[in-house]
């Protein structure tokens, strides 16, 4: 009979239309979670079916339901923040975590980059699991390894200084040092200083100056000093030599040649024998310009840069995101050293991953298995450091879908309501 057709119709709609604003009630929840990403209700009509014996009435439906409740992996909004782990994915791609969710172990997806270090040094998202990306081996070079990323509380050794590059100017006015240059008066028996700081293999500073003295036009010597108090064996308060060598220019000013004669330096308690190497520039002699370095110009003598690659020893004072995913550690002695790199998940279908809660998400047979590769490359996003990403929930829309979910809730009872007073009168004929 269609009446009792109509009262299953009218129950098909109100429960359609309850799942729908569970939908929209969980949304609305979730307008202010981190990464969140809402969902839609997707209804179907249904067919209708034989009811109590009788045929269903041709071309006539038997209501709606909620077939699937659809993901919706729209771009939420980047809101800036002031820690240096918060990270937000802008374009495709999820973080990967790894722990114990709900009694299962095993890589986890999210879009949440609340993350922050552990007392053991791992990077952990707020619910204790392990953020997961490309391992550094200790040079700072990003491997194929993927891994736990973790923050070193280990201090990085010191390095000694090997090299050490100058760029300057001689003033070719500048007048011949009778005698030349003496160890014991550099100040009086030179022309120009330039000064720099030098690290031992324990990595202790040590100040050397290196002092030029003209000795023909065109020609220069250069003697390395430094405190003897520095030095094994050495004089506090009394200059020493550690190097030295020549330099010559041509007419045009550019460096023709430079050489070293002597460097050793036995600094106390670090390694005796530490050579430095010299660099004033590739001279014109060797195939170079000759104005890279050293130069010897009608100008006031300058010093225009000294470089050199030792650093003592140190450890991470803060953290920088690139937006490659390379976590990147600021060390106390000024060097800086890439850490590990954060790995980016991508699906086949990510509207079929499984919510896992806690702004997780899990990988189904429908989704497909995660491609994980580096933020950029293969249709990822980049990664924004110092942001978060909003809910993707539009509050207004969703208010508007709440209302008209609730008057298809109400027209569905009162389908029921209608079809109960038609019962009623057939039950009311046999009087």
């Amino acid at each position: 009979m269609s009446i009792l057709r109509s009262l299953n119709t009218g129950a098909a709609g109100i429960a359609a239309q309850s799942a729908a604003i569970d939908v929209v009630g969980d949304n609305i929840a979730n307008v202010n979670t981190i990464g969140f990403k809402k969902s839609r209700a997707d209804f179907q009509d249904m067919l209708g079916q034989s009811i109590a014996g009788q045929a269903a009435i041709p071309g006539a439906g038997a209501g709606s339901r909620v077939a699937h409740v659809e993901q919706i992996f729209s771009q939420g909004a980047l809101l800036t923040t002031d820690s240096q782990l918060d990270v937000a994915l802008s374009g495709n791609g999820f973080f990967v975590v790894k722990g114990n969710v709900g009694g299962t172990t095993g890589n986890f997806y999210t879009r949440n980059g609340q993350f922050h270090v552990a007392n053991d040094g791992s990077v952990e998202n707020t619910d204790g699991l392990k953020v997961q990306g490309y391992l550094a081996d200790t040079t700072g070079t990003i491997t194929a390894t993927m891994g736990d990323l973790t923050v070193p509380s280990t201090t990085m050794p010191a390095f000694a200084t090997q090299n050490i590059s100058v760029q300057a100017n001689l003033n070719a006015n500048d007048p011949i040092i009778p005698g030349g240059f003496v160890a014991a008066t550099p100040d009086t028996t030179s022309n120009f200083p330039t000064t720099t700081a030098v690290y031992d293999s324990l990595g202790n500073s040590h100040q050397v100056s290196i002092y030029y003295t003209k000795t023909a036009a065109g020609a220069w010597d250069w003697h390395a000093m430094v405190d003897g108090g520095d030095l094994a064996g050495g004089t506090a308060g009394t200059p020493t030599q550690i190097a030295n060598g020549t330099m010559t220019f041509g007419t045009d000013g550019s460096l023709t040649a430079a050489t070293t004669a002597t460097s050793s330096a036995d600094f106390v308690g670090a390694t005796p024998g530490q050579v430095l190497n010299f660099n004033f520039g590739t001279g014109t002699g060797a195939g170079g310009t000759g104005l890279d370095g050293v130069t010897e110009f009608g100008s006031p003598d300058t010093n225009t840069g000294v470089s050199q690659d030792g650093f003592s020893a140190g450890s991470v004072s803060a953290l920088r995101i690139e937006q490659d995913g390379t976590v990147t550690g600021v060390f106390t002695n000024g060097q800086e050293r890439a850490l590990g790199q954060l790995a980016v998940a991508t699906f086949g279908s990510e509207h079929d991953l499984a919510r896992a809660g806690g702004g997780l998400w899990g990988e189904t047979k429908a989704s497909g298995e995660a491609s994980m590769a580096k933020a950029g490359t293969g249709g990822r996003g980049t990664v924004a450091a110092g942001s978060l990403e909003a809910s993707n929930v539009d509050l207004g829309k969703e208010f508007v879908d709440l209302i008209a979910f609730q008057r298809g809730f109400s027209a569905s009872s009162k389908i029921i309501s209608t079809s109960d007073e038609m019962y009623q009168e057939l039950v009311n004929l046999k009087r």
